[in-house]
């Protein structure tokens, strides 16, 4: 019986050195809305047009916390010690709700909330949101399918947005991903809201 308690105490030194999860990195990265909506306003939908967001759907490159690189047409690495504080579709789908909310005065609401007051109706595939090699710039790559209240058609259209970097690594990849999604929503914001 002395055995084993020796093999026991003598391994747990040892438990604190063992991981099995890969080192997290110093930081996370998030965007920002560049518009946003202020603090205490209140949201009416009976004084402002609603519109439900839906999260987009996203290819499986970017069904990851890291940063996609393209290095070629056929080849895609991911930006060392880069990643998202939470899905590039979640982060994508606050702030283009930021952006019509700031921008359009629109009444967004997630998509639990759709069944009390539809309004319209966003949703659509984030293709891109990563980065260029070749051309060494950031992309953000939105297609939309809009159905606007009242009509059974649905309209759909491509947005993109380039933000050129100088190096591609965890420090330059977030600031530049911010902008092109800024732009992105920005545009979309213009498209719905007309």
């Amino acid at each position: 019986m002395k055995t084993p308690l020796i093999v026991l105490m003598a391994s747990l030194p040892l438990a604190g050195c063992i991981s099995f999860a890969a080192k997290p990195p110093p930081s996370l990265l998030t965007i920002q809305a560049q518009s946003a909506p202020a603090v205490g306003q209140t949201q009416d939908s009976a004084r402002g047009k609603a519109i439900g967001i839906q999260v987009p759907s996203v290819p499986q490159e970017l069904a990851t916390a890291r940063v996609p690189v393209q290095e070629s047409a056929t080849s895609i690495a991911y930006v060392k010690d880069a990643q998202w504080a939470e899905s590039p579709a979640k982060l994508f789908a606050r702030l283009v709700s930021d952006t019509l909310t700031a921008r359009m005065g629109r009444v967004v609401l997630s998509p639990r909330e759709t069944s009390i007051n539809a309004g319209d109706m966003l949703s659509g595939e984030l293709r891109q949101f990563g980065m260029d090699a070749a051309r060494r710039e950031a992309v953000v790559t939105f297609d939309a399918a809009l159905i606007r209240d009242g009509k059974p058609a649905v309209e759909k259209r491509r947005f993109e947005a380039h933000v050129p970097v100088g190096r591609i690594d965890r420090d330059s990849v977030g600031p530049a991903l911010n902008q092109a999604a800024n732009q992105v929503a920005q545009q979309v914001a213009d498209w719905v809201g007309r």
